[in-house]
Order: structure tokens, then sequence, then C-alpha cells
């Protein structure tokens, strides 16, 4: 048995699984029978007070009478894409499920381990906003435009590209333009919370540029397999970033979710980080706004980024396309066979209704896929939004050494601007298992290939 059986088992998180995980220890080392374990494990559950006296049973006896119990008896229902997720990146789900305000949830291809929930998973919730299922970077989003400059300017004259590219992006932890850019969102009602009030300065400081972390702004090739929005077949030069809400998303994330802690003094460590604010408090409505106007600040600063790219290389649009992730949606879904209204909440995937366009990147050498939703309703109209990693930052730090790297990056053709160890593309799954997994949840239009690529320099910590 392992903390999934445990949960469904009707153990309570915290205590009463780590006695759990005593007992069986214990149970087989004298000798007991390990095909019986699920039924012990049950009988104790069901009764914990006949066993408080005994010798091996006890503790957990003990464990599961002190413990209150599971927010919910088990988890409501979610699917899984992909094989060999991390275990505890699943365990994050399954716990996810376990709210009370939960009502349907699905785990996809390129999940791993992130805060509360985890990286790649999608939660349904009734009437309730999680913060830290939304993420630290709200509104983290993809964007791609098409420019009409020759593919084979790649090759030729890489360094105008480059150029471009340093003098129109800036990159890492508090990164600024000298001379602000300008946007129309810096005109909408950034008074609807405090935090948005008080961040609205370092917003318009930070306007037009980029994070650390897996943030990038890259040059490449995108191949149309057919017609995109009026865009013929064919091989263009395109560019395409990732970021999202900068400092003052992570700032509007950090004062609600402390609010969300606060009122849930008595939730289980394990969930912790997954308290809500009911969208009928006054919280929970400011929090929506935030989130909403940081949506409407991440596609400010793509905008700004492709504008200026565009205008410094003197370059015309031939298609654009976006779409963001860490957010959530109020969208209406078929639960328990009735349509309703559910707030869906997108962590690190991507919106797949049926005929949405989407992004979904690889890494830095290797290609990344614009793609059509299927509209799946078992995986809440989502997808993956990338390869997802397999390694963490500091152990990728620790294991590579950049004249290796370099030389990788040679041999695919890619020329790397800036970037981080942490950020090398042997710490991201195969790109192509991650779509082969969801080729029931996107339809791919679209290849893109990385050639000119710009990240945060080396020793930038992440802000995702």
């Amino acid at each position: 048995m392992n903390a999934k059986d445990f949960i469904r088992a009707g153990i309570p998180l915290g205590e009463a699984t780590r006695r759990a995980t005593d007992f069986i220890c214990k149970f087989i080392l004298a000798g007991g029978d390990k095909t019986r374990l699920h039924e012990e494990v049950v009988a104790i559950v069901a009764n914990p007070s006949a066993f408080l006296g005994d010798a091996l049973r006890g503790d957990l006896a003990k464990a599961l009478c002190d413990a209150p119990p599971p927010p919910r008896a088990a988890p409501v229902k979610y699917r899984q894409w992909g094989a060999g997720l991390e275990h505890e990146a699943v365990m994050q789900m399954e716990r996810a499920c376990l709210l009370p305000v939960a009502v349907a949830g699905a785990l996809m291809p390129d999940a791993h381990v992130g805060y509360g929930l985890p990286i790649g998973g999608v939660l349904a919730t009734d009437n309730a906003v999680v913060p830290y299922a939304v993420g630290v970077d709200i509104a983290c989003r993809m964007k791609m435009t098409v420019l009409d400059l020759p593919v084979r300017d790649l090759e030729r004259h890489p360094e105008r590209l480059t150029r471009a590219l340093e003098a129109e992006t800036r990159f890492g932890v508090g990164a600024t333009f000298k001379n602000r850019r300008q946007h129309e969102v810096l005109d909408a009602d950034w008074n609807i919370s405090p935090v948005t009030r008080q961040n609205k300065d370092r917003a318009w400081a930070q306007l037009g540029t980029s994070g650390s972390g897996n943030h990038f702004v890259e040059f490449g090739l995108f191949t149309a397999q057919d017609p995109i929005q009026g865009l013929e077949a064919g091989t263009y030069l395109a560019l395409l970033s990732h970021s999202g809400s900068r400092g003052t998303g992570a700032a509007v994330c950090d004062h609600y979710s402390r609010i969300a802690f606060s009122q849930f003094p008595d939730l289980p460590g394990e969930l912790k980080r997954l308290a809500w604010l009911s969208l009928d408090s006054e919280a929970g409505q400011e929090y929506w706004a935030a989130m909403e106007l940081m949506g409407r600040y991440a596609a400010a600063n793509h905008s700004l980024i492709h504008q200026h790219v565009a205008e410094n290389l003197g370059a015309r649009v031939l298609l654009d396309v976006e779409n963001h992730h860490n957010f959530a949606w109020k969208e209406r879904h078929l639960i328990e066979g009735v349509e309703r209204e559910v707030v869906v909440h997108r962590k690190g995937a991507t919106p797949a209704g049926a005929g949405v366009l989407g992004i979904i990147p690889g890494s830095m050498a290797s290609p990344g896929f614009v793609v059509s939703g299927r509209g799946n309703a078992e995986s809440l109209n989502s997808a993956s939004h990338g390869a997802g990693r397999v390694m963490s930052r500091t152990q990728a730090s620790k294991t590579f050494e950049w004249k290796k790297v370099n030389a990788f990056l040679r041999e695919q053709g890619v020329t790397l601007i800036s970037a981080g160890l942490d950020e090398v593309p042997m710490v991201y799954k195969n790109i192509h298992e991650v779509m082969a997994a969801q080729s029931d949840l996107v339809t791919v239009l679209g290849r893109f290939d990385p050639k000119l690529v710009k990240m945060a320099p080396h020793g930038e910590r992440p802000e995702d």
C-alpha cells in the first residue's frame, strides 16, 4: 500500500498517514501476510477504538481517533494522462481532489511537483478559487508571431536578430527598461485590490519584460502543416515568448494565499497550500479581479515584446497565436451528469476547448507545437503546457556543465544567447512522448523549432 491507497482507505492526512506507514513496516517485519494488508488497514479505519490496546496496531488506531476527518471521504474523480509521472505530483493531485470545494480534476502528461497543486494539474471547484492552484506567476503565457522575414535570415543574419532581442527584451528578477514602455493596460482600474494599487508603479517599470527560470524569447522556424487563420501552409521565421505577470502577479498570489491560509487554520498540513477563497467573499472577489488584471498585464508584456522586436526589424506580423496558463476560468462542464458552472484552475495547463488554438513548447533544443483543442471533457478541455521537468533546478546545476551542453546545442543548430544551467534541454521530458500521450486532447497544426534562444542569465532565481 502507498499514500494513494491510504487516502482511498479513508486515512486522514498527517500523523495518521505516517502511522499507517509505520504499521505496514511493523506488520511485514513481524511476518504478517502482505496480501492481508488492505484488509487489516480497512478494519482499523472502520473501528480504531477496538485496536487502541493492540501492540502492533495501537499507534495507528490512536492517530485515527485523534485525527480530524479528511475533507472528503475519497477524492473526486480525475483522470491522468501520461505514464511514469512523479509519485509526489500524483499525490498532490490526489490531495487536491479531497478539497470540499473540488468537483473534478485532470492531470496532464507534463506533470511535476508544484506548490499545492502540481504543475500540469487541472482542478474544477464549486464557487471557489484556490490561489496556489492558479500559481505564483499568475497568467503565465505563451505567444508566437509569424513574421514576414526571409527564413534564410536565421542563418545569414543571426546577429541582426540577436541585436533585436538584446535591444527589445529584458530578463530576470527586477528587470526593467530605462525608458518605460507604454500600454493601454495601464489605463485599467488598478484600485480593484490593495495589492494591485500598491504595485502599479512596479508593474509599469517591468512592463514589456520577462522573468527568469523557464521564461524565454526566441526566434525559430515555424512550419504550418495546413493553413492557420489565413496563413498558408509552409515554413516561416517566427518569434516565440513565454513569461507572465512578473513581480506584481507574485505579490497578488502571496497576499491572497495568506488570507486563504488564515481562514482555514485547521486544514491538514498537506492541504495548507490548497486553501481557497469563496467567490462570495470580499477577498475572493478581490483576488478574482486582480487575477483578471494580471491576465491583461501578462498579455501586455508579450504584446510589447513582439511589437518592439517586429518594429526593430521592420517586420510585419502574418500570424499571432497566444494562450494563458496559470489561471482560473468560469466555465460550464458536465459534473456527475449535470452541466453546471465551475471554476477551472489550469496550473501549467493549456486551455484546449474544441477549436481553441494554443502553444505547447518543448525545450531550448526541442520543438514546440501550435495545436487546436479537441474539447475532451475528461480533461476539462485542457492539455499540457510544455514538456515538463524531470530534474530539479538544484540537481541540474550539479549535473551539467556548459562545455557539453553547448556542444549538444550546436549539434541541434541552436544558438544560445543566455540561459541558466537549470534550463538545459536535458532537464525536460521528451516532448514527442508528451504530445503522443495527449493525442486525444489536441490536434497538432504546426511545429516551431528554436534557433536563437534568450533566457535569463545563469544565476537568476526562478520566479515561476
